[in-house]
């Protein structure tokens, strides 16, 4: 049996832990602010369920350089009065140990227009900061690398990395299942 002195120094241990834990998890917008960042206020919003075949899946992870983990892909269509705004997708990613989740938006021609941290749960001297997202904006997907003049940072390799690989992810899947098939 446990003594009075040794439950309250398992008590006092217990509280320690949980008080100097940190807690990183960060959520900057929910899923409709995210709609409104992708597409404007008052755009309509569509659903475009993806069902790659094995075939489309195996062009994919080549061009992306990336294994798909799923054979459900989901863009949201963007659309003002029929005319089409682009398409968006919200990608999760594990970095280090825990998920950082970007909206992806896409041009209607399919180039990337736009990168916006929707949560971010690592220390948050990982997250890449917006001004880094910039120099990936209208790159093609054969230069979205960081041997193709993509800058790195210091301290978020692993976030970078992360952000890149669900860019090219995003990029590819425009390009094999959506692009053609989007043209009249």
């Amino acid at each position: 049996m446990k003594t009075v002195r040794q439950k309250e120094s398992l008590m006092l241990l217990l509280l320690f832990i949980t008080v100097i834990t940190p807690s990183f998890a960060t959520v900057f917008y929910s899923k409709d602010e995210a709609m409104e960042l992708a597409f404007g206020k008052g755009a309509q919003v569509e659903l475009l369920s993806l069902f790659p075949d094995e075939q489309q899946t195996a062009k994919i992870q080549e061009i992306a350089k990336v294994k798909l983990d799923s054979g459900l892909f989901t863009f949201y269509v963007g659309k003002n009065q029929g005319n089409l705004l682009g398409y968006a997708s919200i990608e999760t990613v594990t970095v280090r140990t825990q998920p950082e989740t970007l909206l992806i938006v896409l041009n209607p021609g399919g180039d990337l227009r736009n990168i916006y941290t929707l949560a971010f749960h690592e220390p948050p001297e990982y997250q890449p900061p917006e001004r880094w997202f910039n120099q990936l904006y209208k790159r093609p997907l054969s230069e979205m690398d960081f041997n193709k003049g993509v800058d790195g940072i210091s301290g978020a390799t692993l976030s970078t990395r992360a952000a890149i690989t669900s860019v090219r992810k995003v990029m590819a899947i425009y390009q094999i299942l959506v692009k053609d098939k989007s043209k009249p």
